[in-house]
């Protein structure tokens, strides 16, 4: 009798066929070693095709492929054929059961693919976070330390689980949580080494210590969109001996709008027919079509009819490496557009820190989007692209108010031909001691929004046929493996049909998709449009050698539609179920009631069953929802809260319950608490807006007496802190409802940077007051476009008057000569003040002056408390 353990592994691939992609990463050596670990368990193996241009989708199951740069993959992802790297062999043979495809593929979307995730001892909102960002961009997770383990994720070194890692010398990384946040927040993974315990360089270094340049080599032949000299084929030993392949069986229309030599033409056409491909002038019998712009009859047609649309530097490419590559992968491989992205002719782009390839690549790509850019900066620049923050460029900046972004930016708005919110938080996140220009180029183009917007299908001529359909199947597969063909491909697809990375916390949405019918809505992630399971079968239909579309395909839905036929008894239970409240995915209330409707559910389902166990237990009552609150108070300077945040949390609770929303907002808060009148930046930035002052005493009466008490019962009296800082607190109420936030409207106060209390500090004192504070660092052109004075500054007499606030530290004093100077120059007087001008000002709620307040060495005020 057979071992029953030696049989289920025999027939562990007996439903897999499987094609392998060798490349760089894959070689043959290793492709025989794959195979034969596969047929030996049971698959069946499709035979190669030249440049895996001609895949055979009939009963195919799996790709493997350590890259998704081949010619097929377009077509294997429209019909839901999962593409995994070897591992996914490995993995699937040592478990004895068939790997998940996503947590092996080969997708950059999904960049943590190939991690296995142990958390040690981390707080459990941190873990569960971790956990669910590793498993949504393809990781695993593991409970225990074991061998597969690639990533121990720890705050130190003291962990058990930490501690048996060192111990057995295992082969994983052991790193902060903080790199996986910055991973998910940029939608890219970076490299974990500033990261890694136990001496990590996030921890280690000082925030304005050099960052370390990052080499680009492999962006050398994408950095431009308009083509350099022609290139030698790699591993041709002489100009002479072109050995290319790459070609092979296709046919090449290269457009006029090249504008190339008739010598250069025949060149590159002497090439093309050396390597096994041909010269056609029609394109519609072309596979490649190459040109320079995104326009004309015969760019739409190609792109209509499923040709591979490239430029000249993507042809050099091909010629270069001798490899496929998608025209679509990289942004200056593709056409660029007349003209350049609507909107981006009113910028002015600068960089900084990128280097290199690189930096060339992003130069080419900003001029190809439409921008002026610039290679100094000045203060009229939009934008500055830098890849971390230190830099003279990036303190000018902060400066001058120049909005400042990380490469991605530019990067989507180019492939989605839309320009990018700036309020979105990737695009303004710098991780410490990371140098973005190691995810330079990873963006690739959208091709949904090439078809939206070049050539859409609402203006494709009437009985232009549809190339970009794959044919139709020609025999019915296999119940067996059609059912599980669809429950991998179900929990393989990366998230949209465009080569774009989508971060999991922007949804999106493709174009003419169908949503599918799953068992466990948990499982789709968020961002991932649902997508229409499809039959792989196909008979080879029309010319043999089909290139990969760059259009989405119509052909899927056809047979998805022909698919939900024969699942038609289930759909229609699913159409029953939908109509039920709460029913399915939500019923008929999806959507804003969701969580509502969940909230009763469980409380009903709660309730039934302490019935069902005790009738005389009395159900629990609902919990009351609060109401608007009925004041909004800031409260600073209590010291029953400070350093317990405990007890700072539970008191707030309580008092909402109340009806007191404690906000730190001073734009929108009603009462102010203190237990005497502060110099604390929230104290001053709240009176500007009159709000009614009480003592802290009143927080005390209601958590005491457990209701809402009147407020004016508890007004704010201290006489001593009134005769010390000269005011009354009724007057500067008055003065304040006066004033309206208004007191330094149209006036530039400048700050040192160095200055007691912090730049920040004084900058929200000012912006409360109407004003606009700027950080002085003695730059050229910083004074020149400052608007000083009110509005009705030409009816004054007074001098115009220009204040910088600064302390006595030396290289604070080193600034004093040249702001006056500088001031001077613009034909206003300068004012070097202490801090207790502004402090006073803002809490007296009226511009006064006195001499005591021009600084000199050895006195520069006593600053705002904390």
């Amino acid at each position: 009798m057979s071992d029953p353990a030696q049989s289920a592994i025999a027939s562990l691939f007996a439903q897999i066929q499987y094609y392998v992609v060798e490349s760089g990463d894959l070689g043959p050596t290793t492709a025989i070693k794959l195979a034969k670990s596969l047929q030996e368990n049971g698959a069946v193996q499709h035979a190669p095709s030249a440049n895996h241009a001609n895949i055979s989708f009939d009963g195919l199951t799996h790709i493997i492929s350590t890259t998704i740069d081949f010619e097929g993959y377009e077509k294997a992802e429209d019909l839901l054929v999962p593409v995994v790297t070897p591992s996914w062999v490995e993995a699937s043979v040592a478990k004895r059961r068939l790997a998940n495809p996503r947590s092996h593929s080969p997708d950059p979307r999904l960049y943590f693919s190939g991690l296995v995730v142990c958390t040690a001892e981390l707080p459990d909102g941190d873990k569960d976070a971790i956990v669910g960002g590793v498993l949504a961009m393809g990781g695993l997770y593991s409970s225990a330390i074991t061998k597969a383990v690639t990533h121990i994720v720890a705050l130190n070194m003291d962990p058990a689980a930490c501690q048996i890692a060192v111990a057995k010398n295992l082969n994983c990384k052991i790193v902060l949580p903080h790199w996986f946040d910055d991973c998910l927040r940029l939608g890219r993974r970076i490299d974990e080494g500033p990261y890694t315990l136990p001496n990590p360089e996030v921890m280690r270094k000082a925030l304005t210590d050099r960052i370390p340049e990052t080499a680009r080599p492999d962006l050398q032949s994408a950095i431009s969109a308009q083509p350099g000299p022609l290139p030698t084929p790699t591993g041709s030993p002489s100009p002479e001996r072109r050995r290319l392949n790459v070609f092979r069986d296709k046919s090449v229309m290269l457009s006029k709008d090249l504008e190339i030599g008739s010598h250069l033409r025949g060149t590159i056409e002497d090439l093309i027919k050396s390597a096994g491909g041909s010269i056609t002038g029609s394109v519609n019998k072309a596979d490649i079509y190459i040109c320079h712009y995104r326009e004309g009859t015969e760019y739409k047609t190609a792109s209509w009819e499923g040709k591979v649309v490239g430029n000249l530097p993507w042809l050099y490419h091909l010629i270069t490496h001798n490899a496929w590559t998608s025209p679509l992968r990289r942004l200056l491989h593709y056409p660029i557009a007349r003209g350049g992205l609507p909107g981006f002719k009113k910028f002015r782009i600068s960089l900084s820190n990128y280097n290199g390839e690189a930096r060339i690549y992003l130069e080419n790509l900003a001029k190809a989007a439409g921008c002026e850019f610039t290679k100094t900066m000045k203060q009229d620049n939009t934008h500055l692209i830098t890849a971390h923050q230190i830099s003279e460029k990036c303190d000018a900046a902060k400066e001058w108010n120049i909005n400042m972004i990380n490469h991605l930016w530019l990067e989507e708005s180019y492939a989605k031909w839309q320009i990018q919110s700036l309020t979105n938080t990737r695009y303004t996140h710098f991780p410490p001691r990371t140098n973005l220009s190691e995810v330079v180029g990873q963006t690739s183009i959208d091709r949904q929004s090439l078809e939206r917007n070049f050539f859409p299908k609402e203006a494709k001529p009437q009985g232009t046929p549809d190339h970009d359909e794959p044919p139709e199947p020609a025999v019915k597969m296999d119940l067996a493996i059609a059912k599980n063909k669809i429950s991998n491909s179900s929990a393989v697809q990366p998230p949209s049909s465009s080569n774009e990375r989508l971060p999991i916390h922007e949804p999106s949405h493709s174009v003419g998709t169908t949503p599918k019918l799953v068992k466990d809505p948990q499982r789709l992630i968020e961002g991932a449009p649902l997508r229409t399971p499809a039959t792989s079968r196909f008979k080879a239909e029309g010319k043999e050698n089909e290139t990969p579309s760059t259009t989405s395909s119509r052909g899927a839905k056809d047979r998805a539609a022909a698919k939900i036929h024969n699942l038609a008894p289930d759909i229609a239970l699913y159409e029953k179920e939908r109509k039920r409240v709460g029913g399915v995915m939500y019923g008929r209330n999806k959507g804003e009631n969701r969580e509502a409707e969940l909230v009763q559910k469980r409380s009903v389902s709660r309730e039934a069953e302490e019935d069902a166990d005790d009738e005389s237990r009395p159900a629990k009552r609902p919990k009351k929802a609060k109401g608007a609150p009925v004041m909004r108070l800031l409260v600073t300077g209590y010291s029953k809260w400070s350093n317990n945040k405990k007890k700072e949390n539970e008191d707030k609770m309580r008092l909402r319950d109340f009806g007191i929303l404690v906000t730190p907002d001073y734009l929108t808060c009603t009462h102010l608490a203190a237990p005497k009148i502060l110099r604390t930046q929230k104290f001053i930035c709240a009176i500007s807006h009159a709000p009614i002052v009480l003592s802290t005493d009143f927080l005390e009466a209601c958590l005491e007496a457990d209701k809402f008490l009147a407020p004016d019962a508890y007004p704010l009296h201290d006489p001593d802190g009134e005769a010390r800082h000269n005011l009354t607190l009724s007057t500067v109420a008055t003065r304040a409802r006066t004033n309206d936030g208004h007191l330094l409207r149209g006036q530039a106060i400048y700050c040192t940077e160095h200055i007691y209390g912090g730049f920040d500090t004084y900058k929200a004192i000012v912006e409360a007051n109407g004003g606009k504070c700027m950080l002085y660092r003695a730059r050229a052109g910083s004074i020149a476009g400052a608007r000083v004075g009110s509005v009705d500054e030409e009816e004054s007499e007074e001098p115009d008057y220009l204040y910088l606030i600064s302390g006595v530290k030396p290289e604070e004093q080193r600034l004093w000569p040249k702001f006056k100077q500088m001031v001077t120059a613009v034909g206003k007087l300068p004012r070097i003040v202490r801090t207790d001008w502004m402090l006073d000002l803002a809490l007296s709620q009226q511009a006064q002056w006195d001499d005591t307040y021009e600084v000199t060495a050895g006195k520069a005020g006593s600053g705002a408390e904390a």
